[in-house]
């Protein structure tokens, strides 16, 4: 019994130490953080969205965080958003819209002058229809008392080129697709709010 328990024990140490881990010896860490600006198309109109994204930073390599982006500019909706809503307000409607979620990025030689980056944005977001009046929102004499609204699921994977301005700087530019599902509102469709983005993005912080 003795004999059989020392074989167990020497058989569990060596395949503890003949482990492999993702991140081995010494763990550097980092992080950075900043603006995006991305050019995209919302109902095969151009639009805008603007936010941002930022995380911790591991070994130079890989990074997990946070990121949000919202339209920016003016996207009429449909003329049958339109019809259903015009109890509220004889203006046109606009499509108002964001999402944010997890990002997870992989930064290939992130020391080289010029490299390259894959990231994937995974999370949920929320669409409305508002009007806009005089510079300022509002829906008609009701403000958000029945205001239409819906939520949805975001998966954006993104590739990029990475240009180290300095040690505390770098911009990159890159596309992506956003992958949209879940939509339930009159007007809007899944494929209205999915599409690709040419994107750039100023990141500031320690790599």
């Amino acid at each position: 019994m003795k004999k059989l328990f020392l074989i167990l024990m020497i058989v569990s140490v060596s395949m503890f130490a003949q482990e492999e881990t993702l991140l081995t010896g010494e763990v550097e860490h980092g992080g950075f953080g900043g603006p995006v600006v991305k050019l995209t198309s919302v109902k095969k109109e151009f639009g805008v969205l603007v936010g941002g994204y930022g995380g911790w930073l591991i070994n130079h390599t890989f990074m997990i965080g946070l990121g949000g982006y919202g339209l920016a500019n003016n996207i009429k909706g449909t003329e049958a958003a339109q019809n259903a809503y015009q109890v509220y307000t004889d203006r046109p409607v606009n499509i108002e819209f964001g999402y944010g979620g997890v990002v997870f990025e992989y930064i290939h030689n992130s020391n080289s002058l010029i490299h390259f980056a894959f990231s994937a944005l995974i999370g949920a977001g929320g669409v409305t229809y508002n009007e806009r009046y005089n510079d300022d929102w509002n829906w008609g004499n009701n403000h958000s008392y029945g205001r239409p609204n819906d939520e949805f699921f975001v998966a954006e994977p993104e590739i990029k080129a990475e240009l180290n301005v300095a040690s505390f700087f770098r911009i990159n530019v890159g596309g992506s697709y956003r992958f949209i599902s879940g939509i339930n509102i009159i007007g809007l469709k899944n494929s209205d709010l999915s599409g690709p983005s040419a994107n750039i993005t100023f990141k500031f912080g320690k790599f």
